[in-house]
């Protein structure tokens, strides 16, 4: 399974989690540059699939909000 894959069963707390880890080991430094590249490039997934459930909390709220008005 590819990491997209497994990505879209992450929960945003899984996400999130699994992002701060990866900010963690890049601040703290002393990886190699292929490591760090790798750590990049799985922060930048991990970003994406938290922006997805922050876009899809932002598009419900929105609807119900637009029910709401009507």
């Amino acid at each position: 399974m590819t990491d997209a894959k497994k990505d879209e069963r992450l929960s945003y707390e899984q996400a999130r989690a699994e992002l701060a880890g990866v900010v963690e080991r890049l601040e703290a430094g002393g990886t190699s540059l292929e490591e760090s590249l790798a750590l990049w490039e799985r922060g930048e997934q991990l970003a994406e699939t938290c922006q997805r459930w922050l876009d899809g909390a932002r598009a419900r709220i929105d609807a119900t909000r637009q029910r709401a008005e009507e």
